[in-house]
């Protein structure tokens, strides 16, 4: 059971909770490395309720945000690609904004590893901005280079590299949904180790070291959700210390998360194939917290996967 590394949160900001900012209008400005998903995130969150703007030259940003954040939150996406920009001028439009005491501002970073990011733009033939007649790799590199101090001021970092659009969404609507109620909301994720970790999880639990059904011929169809599947699991002499004690650590963190202002926390839960350990123990666990009253989702993101025929390295 491992821990991921926490998202950035510099000038001691606790999380991106927003549940005692009443009175005060918000603005979320959307930043990051060009081709991460800044559009995907923009039109998520207009589907949310921002006012979504594109591109807004950095002079401009204070004025529209004095103009716009009474009547509704607002989201601004900014990235080398906007007119008049920089990191300095950014950073000191930011300090602007978070003088003002009618204006509550996070920032968010959306990030992709450079070999996907060079992907998207030769699959999609777009030039990188800062790549001029060089390749791709090196207008990526570059521009990595002079963004990141945005990301160290980041309130939220999200590595969009494994996030189908739709997974991007949920992360946000778990962040910044305008609906959400104060406090702690969990998602709880199923995966497979072969196919790699949710970039957006802060806790991982492996659950390899259980007996594992696959290998009985019966049972190998099923997964986590099936009774067959459960019986078999819970018949490993090792799973109930196991899970008593996963549930017993988490109890009193869950609250500690919420009091440093964390306002979604996502755990997820790893086997071999993604579709009989992993799976029911995100089931129980989904119930166990839910039990406890923390408001929770839950996924299995690699249960449809094809089954793997026994012994295959896969």
């Amino acid at each position: 059971m491992t821990e991921t590394a926490p998202q950035p949160m510099p000038h001691g900001k606790p999380g991106t909770d927003w549940s005692s900012t009443a009175g005060r209008g918000r603005v979320l400005l959307v930043t990051g490395m060009s081709g991460a998903g800044r559009s995907s995130a923009l039109k998520a969150l207009e589907d949310m309720g921002y006012e979504a703007v594109d591109n807004l030259p950095l002079s401009l940003l204070s004025l529209l945000a004095e103009q716009k954040v009474a009547q509704s939150p607002l989201a601004v996406g900014i990235d080398v690609r906007t007119r008049d920009f920089s990191v300095d001028a950014f950073l000191e439009a930011i300090d602007g904004l978070v003088s003002q005491p009618s204006v509550d501002i996070k920032v968010l970073f959306l990030d992709c590893e450079d070999d996907r990011l060079t992907r998207r733009y030769t699959e999609t033939r777009r030039r990188h901005p800062l790549a001029g007649d060089r390749p791709v790799i090196d207008g990526i590199r570059l521009e990595r280079e002079r963004v990141w101090p945005l990301r160290d001021r980041a309130d939220l970092v999200i590595d969009t590299t494994a996030l189908l659009p739709g997974d991007l969404k949920r992360v946000l609507h778990g962040h910044f949904a305008l609906d959400a109620h104060p406090g702690l909301s969990l998602f709880v994720t199923s995966f497979s180790y072969r196919y790699g970790l949710p970039r957006d999880a802060d806790l991982v639990v492996d659950a390899r070291f259980l007996r594992n059904p696959h290998y009985v011929t019966a049972l190998r169809p099923l997964t986590g959700r099936d009774q067959a599947i459960g019986d078999y699991i819970q018949d490993d002499s090792d799973f109930p210390a196991f899970f008593d004690r996963l549930c017993g650590w988490l109890e009193p963190l869950l609250p500690r998360y919420q009091q440093e202002g964390k306002s979604y926390l996502t755990i997820a839960v790893g086997c071999t194939g993604g579709r009989h350990r992993s799976v029911y123990v995100a089931e129980r666990l989904a119930a166990e917290v839910k039990r406890l009253g923390w408001p929770v989702n839950l996924q299995h993101r690699d249960v449809d996967r094809p089954v793997a025929l026994a012994g295959d390295p896969a």
